[in-house]
């Protein structure tokens, strides 16, 4: 047979079986072609020695995206791309970045597992039934198959599977982008695509080496922080919630901000920003909570400013139009929309040292406050907040660092003066940094010094200002009250009657209280 006699033969055979298998599907009934499918796939399977698993991109009643789906993809998209062909590149967040590349639907690529050859297939169908849905989405269904040899049975399912999954994980931990989370509106969960949770990419460039603190404090906080990370069976062998609370407390301009924002840089940790204020009652607060994901930090900023949380119950001011709004409906629905968060001290609690605390590991919770001592000592105890970290004014170690950081110098002759003056006086590393930033391109290192020996030298005549302003007050005050008392004297020696008469009975002899006795010792 000539080769174009065969070509033309070949090509009539695929046509009538294109011609068959398009009268199949539209003559046979369906209940028939699904038995015919089915016998025809186990005649196949007892031919093919090769086992076949489905990986689908959504899976359960609510089509949620597949874990294993995407530990796949991120573990193919690292070892498995080279081998592809047939490639699709993802977005990048910045030109700086290498291109993300993917294998292309419809693309085969091999892999071999200790000696045993496998093969990984990336692949979409396209339901043929329309449907319309109150919350659409795409119509493609992505799958990964994964074909082997059925001999090897025993170790694809056992262990290569469990490896692939381990290594994508890892894989999306090192290379996902960190985000920083805020709370959304209670009122806006059930919309469509609507979260609990509103993010932006964590880009805060703050890290340990550029934090103003001093050098030992910084270091021991390092080692917490690295200890805690790496302590998840520690965590399980004495049954506690693999968790922990830092409380950073000090003043305005201390940094407080900042260490949260190095920490979760050198944890690679994810940031939710919880606003206590936009949670109306403590059930809220718990699906907020349950939302969070492990490798991240829960912080509350300005705590003893978010709600009253005291734990003392105080009687509340009835209206004068109560008894308007018992009878109206309409104003009584109002007033309780009006009203602000339930969120209690106890809610609170529940929460971030409670059996709701160990939904979700690996997670840090950070409460920042101005005011340490108006806080409940129930919120700020050991166990609940374990780590308590002063942020204090800044010292002569921690200028160092921001003289490195802004102004790029680790030494000057006017270092000795400023250790000198901030023995002196107090300043925040806030204003120490304003100080020293350049105002231009022309400054150079020593302007912005002596800016800062200036503004330090100002702190502390106000600071000597204030103590004598301070000093006086406090003296006048003294003279004033003893004046008082030698008056309250003069009086009782008059009236004939002792001090101790005087005290119980707030009268003196002739029936004239003690309080009406003038300066010079005679009644009014």
């Amino acid at each position: 047979m000539f080769p174009g006699e065969m070509f033309t033969g070949f090509g009539s055979a695929i046509g009538g079986l294109a011609v068959v298998w398009a009268m199949f599907h539209q003559y046979i009934p369906p209940q028939l072609r699904e038995h015919v499918e089915r016998y025809t796939r186990k005649l196949v399977n007892l031919v093919s020695p090769y086992i076949h698993i489905m990986f689908p991109e959504f899976a359960g009643e609510k089509l949620n995206r597949s874990e294993v789906y995407t530990a796949i993809q991120n573990y193919l998209k690292e070892n498995a791309t080279e081998r592809a062909k047939w490639l699709k590149a993802d977005s990048v967040r910045d030109s700086s970045q290498s291109l993300i590349l993917s294998m292309d639907d419809h693309e085969e690529v091999t892999e071999v597992f200790k000696g045993v050859k496998v093969w990984w297939l990336s692949n979409k169908t396209t339901p043929k039934n329309m449907s319309l849905s109150f919350y659409p989405m795409t119509e493609d269904r992505r799958f990964y198959r994964l074909t082997f040899h059925r001999r090897h049975r025993k170790l694809i399912t056992d262990s290569y599977v469990k490896h692939i999954l381990t290594e994508g994980k890892a894989i999306a931990i090192k290379n996902r982008q960190r985000k920083l989370y805020t709370n959304n509106p209670s009122q806006n969960w059930y919309y469509y695509k609507q979260t609990k949770w509103s993010h932006v990419g964590f880009e805060h460039p703050a890290t340990f080496e550029t934090l103003a603190m001093e050098p030992n404090k910084k270091q021991e906080i390092i080692n917490d922080l690295k200890k805690f990370s790496e302590g998840k069976e520690y965590y399980t062998k004495v049954g506690k919630a693999w968790k922990r609370g830092y409380l950073l407390y000090g003043p305005p301009g201390t940094g407080k901000s900042t260490m949260i924002a190095a920490m979760a840089n050198f944890l690679k940790y994810d940031v939710y920003d919880l606003e206590l204020t936009a949670v109306k009652d403590n059930t809220e607060l718990k699906k907020l909570m349950i939302e969070t994901s492990s490798k991240s930090i829960v912080m509350i900023e300005d705590i003893d400013c978010s709600l009253d949380l005291t734990g003392q119950r105080k009687k509340k001011e009835k209206d004068d139009d109560d008894d308007d709004e018992t009878d109206n409906p309409v104003k009584k629905m109002e007033k309780e929309e009006k009203k602000g968060s339930k969120v209690t001290l106890s809610g609170l609690l529940n929460c971030i040292d409670g059996i709701w605390s160990a939904c979700g590991g690996e997670r840090i919770v950070v409460f920042t406050t101005n005011h340490v001592d108006k806080l409940d000592p129930a919120l700020i105890r050991r166990g609940r907040m374990d780590k308590h970290i002063e942020m204090s004014y800044c010292c002569f170690e921690a200028f160092k660092v921001l003289a490195k950081n802004y102004l790029d110098i680790d030494h000057h002759p006017l270092f000795m003066m400023i250790n000198e003056l901030f023995d002196e006086t107090k300043m925040t590393p806030a204003d120490v940094a304003e100080n020293l930033i350049p105002k231009s391109n022309n400054e150079d290192p020593e302007i912005g010094l002596r800016n800062l020996i200036e503004a330090l030298k100002a702190a502390k005549e106000l600071e000597a200002r204030n103590k004598a302003e301070e000093e006086a007050r406090a003296k006048a005050e003294k003279e004033e009250q003893e004046k008082k008392e030698n008056v309250e004297k003069e009086a009782v020696k008059e009236s004939g009657k002792s001090d101790k008469e005087v005290k119980e009975n707030g009268v003196i002899s002739g029936g004239v209280a003690a309080s009406e006795v003038k300066p010079n010792g005679f009644a009014v």
